[in-house]
């Protein structure tokens, strides 16, 4: 294995500090994307750097706001400063919201949308040029088992953010290829626990509307949803499993890395129509004359 420079975006807590503290053990040169570092977030800071001197490794963290196109730029040319280039950038800055879809606001979906979609393209536009200089790079994208698997009610905001990411995804990989750059897609199921997800999603701001579903036909549907996705979890379920997937993929040679990785205990059925919808793009681009476009070629 090759000690890579790594980026991760939302690293401050859940599947981000999770990966930030695998990758570092596993011998990574680890960036910790995270946002107001010196303030509501300093203590997030102080717990990597204790995690560094505790365990020896190189975990560092970087102030990072993804939905700031002035920070993305600073934090990302600070990193290249330190070491002349990002072998890995992780995409999983992210967040959720939970309530009826008639109840979010236009400005409420937007911010969904800014946040885990046009932040990518934030980062990606910083961090590219530098990987297309040294015709070599991982880009990670940490999608979701709801882009294409059971969609419960009341998530829509998120669920349509992390669908379009995903197809950005999808359409980048195609676009880096010849460049020398791999993507990973990563498919995390519904963890329930070991994440803020949940805990912290935001709510809907026209509180009279979503009275009106709470009061109506639809009243104990959250609930419900909520109780119904917890119990399709096994008990053993560890929200550290995608943290250990990302560092297998980020280890892995070349060239050899899966297209997709679905990590998702409770089985919810976006692994199989995955398969199906990636069958169905390679088999596009075969009969096109780009079926070369699905694999990435050394340069250099």
């Amino acid at each position: 294995m090759s000690k890579k420079v790594i980026v991760i975006t939302g690293a401050s807590s859940g599947f981000g500090a999770l990966t930030a503290h695998a990758l570092a053990k596993a011998g990574h040169t680890v960036y910790a994307g995270i946002r107001e570092a010196k303030g509501r977030n300093a203590a997030q800071v102080a717990a990597a750097a204790a995690f560094t001197s505790e365990n020896g490794v190189d975990l560092r963290t970087v102030e990072l706001d993804v939905t700031s196109d002035a920070s993305v730029d600073a934090g990302i040319a600070a990193v290249i400063a330190a070491h002349g280039r990002i072998d890995t950038i992780i995409h999983n800055a992210g967040h959720m919201s939970f309530g009826p879809a008639e109840a979010f606001t236009p400005e409420q979906f937007a911010e969904l949308y800014d946040i885990n979609v046009l932040s990518t393209q934030r980062v990606n536009r910083a961090v590219l040029p530098h990987m297309r200089k040294e015709g070599k790079g991982l880009v990670v994208w940490i999608s979701s088992s709801s882009t294409r698997g059971g969609t419960p009610p009341y998530l829509s905001p998120y669920f349509a953010a992390k669908a379009a990411m995903d197809s950005l995804a999808v359409s980048y990989a195609s676009e880096l290829s010849r460049w020398g750059i791999e993507t990973a897609i990563i498919v995390p199921g519904a963890f329930t626990k070991g994440t803020n997800h949940f805990a912290h999603s935001g709510a809907p701001a026209d509180k009279a509307r979503a009275a009106e579903y709470d009061n109506g036909p639809y009243a104990g549907i959250p609930d419900q949803a909520l109780k119904g996705l917890a119990s399709l979890e096994p008990a053993d379920a560890d929200a550290a499993s995608v943290a250990t997937a990302i560092v297998d993929v980020v280890d892995m040679p070349f060239g050899t890395r899966p297209f997709r990785t679905h990590i998702d205990p409770s089985e919810d059925g976006a692994e199989i129509v995955n398969g199906v919808a990636d069958r169905v793009r390679a088999e596009l681009f075969r009969r096109i004359g780009l079926e070369d476009l699905l694999w990435p070629i050394v340069r250099g």
